[in-house]
């Protein structure tokens, strides 16, 4: 682990302005905050990775959130998907607590590290081919200094293909809850569905199965 080298990432992370739509629209979304927000100074720069340097799991997501990450500056913070995440991850003990809600809330995970493929808010929550690219070298970067990762936990079908995509993976296999592949260098991949409220709400996860989802990557990781 390099917790020097983590923060030498995060830097260039912060700095990064190579999307100009990802700049324009972080930045528009927190001049236009909603009243549940109103008077909080947004965060409006990409957000880098988070959690323990030490870290056997890395559980990558699609793109910052509008008013999560781009708001409080830390990854799966501050809405919906972010509670539902560190609930599950606070069952599995790797968060000593089930709540993030800020980014001096205290939260400490366990062996775990959190980022998203695009580490800016997107319009519509869509970033595009190109912008996932500009990204993936902030996660080569971040994978690279976490000694000890054995698993990727891929959050939704998005997530999934930018990591096929980081490891050169052809063919892709297809996205599947609790689907796993093996990378050369050792790396598990492991799917699940994102933990969105629609998709809570729909059915089509429920926290059982994020649990599941977590023991799965717990079992990989040698941390059962």
């Amino acid at each position: 682990m390099s917790l020097t080298e983590l923060d030498r990432v995060g830097a260039r992370i912060v700095s990064c302005v190579r999307c100009p739509r990802l700049v324009a629209w972080r930045t528009d979304v927190a001049a236009q905050a909603p009243g549940r927000y109103s008077g909080q100074a947004y965060w409006a720069r990409p957000v880098p990775g988070f959690g323990d340097p030490a870290a056997r799991i890395f559980v990558l997501g699609l793109a910052t959130a509008a008013h999560g990450g781009n708001r409080t500056g830390r990854a799966f913070t501050g809405n919906p998907t972010a509670s539902l995440l560190v609930r599950a991850l606070h069952r599995a003990g790797l968060a000593d607590r089930p709540v993030s809600d800020h980014a001096g809330d205290g939260l400490r995970l366990h062996r775990t590290w959190l980022a998203s493929a695009v580490r800016c808010a997107p319009p519509a929550n869509r970033p595009t081919p190109a912008e996932r690219d500009n990204c993936l070298p902030y996660l080569s970067a971040e994978v690279a200094a976490l000694d000890d990762l054995r698993v990727l936990v891929c959050l939704g079908g998005f997530a999934w293909r930018a990591a096929l995509h980081w490891a050169g993976v052809r063919p892709k296999p297809a996205f599947a809850h609790g689907g796993e592949h093996r990378l050369g260098s050792g790396l598990v991949l492991l799917g699940s569905y994102h933990p969105s409220p629609r998709n809570v709400h729909t059915g089509l996860l429920t926290e059982p199965m994020l649990d599941e989802v977590f023991a799965q990557a717990r079992g990989l990781a040698g941390l059962a």
